[in-house]
């Protein structure tokens, strides 16, 4: 498989590639990219909620051709889908704090895994919207219980 610009996005520069449970390092490696800019750039949580969506085309796009050169529906080396769900969630803390991280990840994680409806539905649809958009919902279920908990003062 050709290693350019469409895969490496797709694997999140290589997040990917880990042999084991390369979802959750995809995960992580959105938190990587959420924290610095959270800390020391005063990044909002919504504003990764809007980068979530301007990286939905990329990735899409990104995802299918990893998916069309590996001849699988859904590689385990794409986790730019992780990515956009992981910010997603992240755009429903109340505030930016080490705790919300954490808990944006297990929400997020939490329902990537279990898929509910209609997650589990939308990961049957064809190529990289499959791919991506089951993620997407499962980090906007992870968004709104996010929300409440910041409501409930939790972390």
């Amino acid at each position: 498989m050709k290693r350019g610009p469409a895969f490496w996005f797709a694997t999140w520069f290589g997040c990917g590639l880990v042999p084991k449970a390369p979802g959750t390092i995809g995960s992580l490696g959105a938190l990587l990219v959420a924290w610095p800019l959270a800390i020391h750039h005063g990044w909002q949580p919504l504003w990764f909620g809007g980068m979530a969506v301007a990286f939905l085309y990329p990735a899409i796009q990104s995802a299918t051709a990893v998916s069309n050169a590996s001849g699988r529906k859904d590689p385990q080396i794409v986790v730019v889908d992780e990515v956009v769900g992981q910010w997603l969630t992240l755009a429903g803390a109340t505030r930016l704090t080490p705790m919300a991280l954490l808990y944006a990840f297990i929400l997020f994680r939490l329902f990537d895994i279990w898929k509910p409806p209609p997650v589990r539905q939308l990961e049957k649809l064809s190529g990289g919207t499959g791919i991506v958009l089951d993620d997407a919902m499962a980090g906007i279920y992870g968004a709104v219980i996010l929300y409440v908990l910041g409501r409930f003062n939790v972390y």
